[in-house]
């Protein structure tokens, strides 16, 4: 085991897989459409800042630039982690695992499964909303096979653990989990 090499973290992402309704859920995304790029479809969040404490605090704060909305039980997830370099710029979600020139460690992405409280896109705010680079539509899909299938989710590794697990996902926010 010696040989293997840690690499650094050198940045950490909290995203929300974010549930609405009890019968018949559906995940809430974010449509990115950018000059000249196909669009695709990333779980509202984003990086740790300095004045978060904690991954889930920065989740908290996030869904709440992003959409204006508050969550509750929040259930660690999934965990992505993806060649990171100082260079991939902010809002570079779509080129997950470039790697390549200037790679300084790996990027650590947190996505957990929550509940929507309340959502009101008229409080949004910061530098999605203020500064935005292309369009940010805030879509919702049956969280479904069929209905995540249906948008361009990124990461890949995203899409493919939620194929393979809608009802695990969905056991983490049972009433008998614990």
């Amino acid at each position: 085991m010696s040989c293997m090499t840690e690499r650094p973290v050198v940045k950490r992402t909290a995203r929300a897989i974010l549930l609405e309704g009890d019968t018949a859920p559906r995940m809430i995304l974010i449509k990115r459409t950018k000059p000249g790029q196909a669009p695709y479809w990333i779980t509202p969040g984003g990086g740790m800042e300095p004045e978060d404490a904690t991954v889930v605090e920065a989740l908290y704060r996030e869904v709440d630039e992003e959409l204006g909305a508050k969550v509750t039980d929040v259930v660690p997830a999934f965990v992505d982690t993806v060649p990171h370099s100082d260079e991939s710029a902010e809002g570079a979600e779509g080129a997950e695992g470039s790697g390549g020139v200037g790679a300084a460690g790996v990027k650590v992405q947190h996505f957990f499964v929550c509940r929507l409280a309340s959502m009101d896109l008229s409080r949004r705010h910061g530098p999605e909303v203020d500064e935005p680079c292309g369009e940010y539509d805030v879509v919702s899909v049956p969280f479904t096979r069929e209905g995540i299938a249906s948008v361009e989710v990124v990461p890949p590794s995203l899409r493919a653990y939620l194929d393979a697990n809608i009802e695990g996902v969905l056991a983490l926010l049972a009433d008998d989990l614990g």
